[in-house]
């Protein structure tokens, strides 16, 4: 039975959407980690915001878990590349929260340009310093956006309507998406020179911690004010306090910090500096869009198998799900059979997609590939891990929809270069839905792949099938389907044999050492 585990306070409508859909569903927040790590292995799901560390050691110990949800959009807290290789799914909801994080971004720019807490708190304290808060305008000014995506492009769109404009340095954004968001792309070291206010808006990596460091403030006009409201650690919080003392920066708004809960603070106290608690996504309404959302994402994917929203393995609908069904059994056993064949390290492999495959959402299909392709060489292969060790090996993958006409609804093709030699295989559905090998290195042929099977090359010379029915009589083993394909009269040959049961190694070498035969091998789907 599926069962689900949310684990961190969330609104009470999530567990609903749970049991809604036949969910049995368990709520026990405040847990220490050896809590979660005694119970998690019982559960098929786990829904979290961000006080639970879902670790490399509790994902250890959860033997049944197949998907992890996050209910907003930073995945610190989720060890992904532990997930990844145990095959557990990592979802968030990026799109839950952006407006209350674009609104929390633009709250803190006004308030950085015009003082407003300092000046609450001045006159709360009986004091008139009307004279001492001589803020700034923002119509007019430049805002440059560092991460122009959900959150970053909603921030566009309110900046524009305050009359500010617009500049973002984000690598992916492309310059139809920037034109329809009506920002100027530009490089990083353009936006410090020109920006007034900074705004951050993407995710931590590599790339982007301490991307606002003394470096880039040296870069920046003078009198420039920096708000961030991603991710703590894109700034680096000593660099930015220095450039305040020094007078380069005339202000910051900070709701993220290097260390959180952040309870104390080299920047708390600085007049300069205003800081907020996390506040980026701490509204009513994106708290509950966002334990609605990653609700219904855990429930679409341990009942239907449709991904949204994940970051380790490509996203599949609710539609597309059962249509990609037949396809993800023929994707499989045709990286299944080339896996079995493959006796040397791979160095790259490409897949094709014709007919209906063309128009289907190819990458999960490609994860399936990879999964029959290197579980054969290596244990614990799944579709979620399967293209991160391809990359991990230096397995250069290449996918490829053709258009052309092909004299099948649907062919999927499958080619794999090893040290030693270059071997492709392709594979159709009949009636839509069973999985034929249709070529294999050339060689033309229909073959239903079953549990057992045999896998012969041999040259083309007569009385190859007698002695191969000889053997396999002799042994007591009975042919299920029998599949020949041949290069040329006389010439090389391929016979794919389903027999009832397995095929062991005496009657194996008995059929290598058949004058006819190249190679035999047991192959299992």
């Amino acid at each position: 039975m599926v069962k689900v585990l949310i684990s961190d306070k969330m609104s009470p409508l999530a567990e609903k959407i749970f049991k809604d859909r036949g969910i049995d569903v368990d709520v026990i927040t405040n847990m220490s980690p050896d809590e979660l790590k005694a119970c998690i292995g019982k559960y098929s799901g786990l829904a979290i915001r961000s006080a639970t560390k879902a670790t490399a050691e509790i994902i250890a110990a959860a033997d049944n878990l197949k998907v992890i949800g996050r209910a907003g959009i930073g995945v610190d807290n989720v060890d992904i590349k532990a997930a990844t290789a145990k095959g557990i799914v990592v979802m968030n909801t990026p799109y839950g929260n952006a407006i209350t994080t674009a609104e929390h971004a633009i709250s803190l720019m006004l308030s950085c340009a015009r003082e407003i807490p300092q000046a609450n708190a001045s006159t709360h304290a009986g004091k008139w310093e009307k004279s001492r808060f001589m803020g700034i305008e923002i119509m007019g000014k430049t805002l440059g956006l560092i991460g122009a995506g959900n959150i970053g492009s909603v921030v566009a769109d309110r900046a524009q309507g305050l009359k500010m404009k617009v500049v973002a340095y984000d690598p992916y954004l492309s310059p139809e998406r920037a034109k329809d968001i009506g920002v100027e792309k530009v490089e990083l070291d353009d936006l410090f020179k020109r920006a007034d206010f900074i705004s951050l808006h993407t995710p931590m990596t590599d790339s982007t911690r301490g991307i606002i460091n003394k470096e880039a403030f040296a870069k920046m006009k003078d009198n420039v004010r920096v708000i961030n409201c991603a991710r703590g650690g894109l700034v680096v919080e000593a660099d930015l306090i220095e450039a305040i003392a020094s007078g380069k920066c005339a202000g910051a708004a900070m709701d993220v910090f290097e260390n959180e809960p952040a309870k104390d603070n080299a920047m708390f106290g600085n007049d300069r500096i205003i800081c907020t608690p996390h506040l980026g996504a701490s509204t009513s309404e994106a708290q509950e869009n966002v334990a609605l959302q990653i609700a219904e994402q855990i429930s679409d994917y341990v009942l239907t198998g449709a991904v949204t929203n994940a970051l380790n393995m490509p996203s599949v609908s609710a539609e597309d799900a059962p249509r990609l069904q037949p396809y993800m059994k023929l994707a499989e056993q045709l990286g299944s059979f080339a896996g079995q064949v493959t006796q040397t390290g791979i160095s790259s492999v490409t897949i094709e997609y014709e007919g209906h495959a063309a128009d289907l959402n190819t990458k999960p299909l490609t994860a399936v590939v990879l999964q029959g392709l290197l579980s054969p060489m290596l244990e614990g292969v799944n579709m979620v891990s399967a293209p991160a060790i391809a990359k991990e090996r230096d397995i250069d993958i290449t996918e490829v929809t053709h258009e052309r006409p092909t004299e099948y609804q649907t062919l999927i093709s499958l080619t794999v270069t090893t040290e030693s030699q270059t071997r492709t295989v392709r594979g159709t559905l009949f009636a839509g839905k069973v999985p034929r090998i249709v070529d294999i290195k050339g060689i033309s042929m229909d073959a239903k792949l079953g549990e057992h099977m045999l896998y012969i090359t041999n040259l083309d010379k007569p009385g190859f099938i007698g002695s191969l029915g000889t053997v396999l009589g002799d042994a007591g083993i009975n042919v299920a389907t029998f599949n020949l394909g041949r290069a040329s009269e006389g010439g090389e040959a391929i016979a794919l044999i389903e027999v009832d049961h397995a095929v062991d190694d005496s009657v194996l070498d008995k059929l290598r050492g058949l004058e006819q035969v190249v190679r035999a091998q047991t192959l299992q789907f």
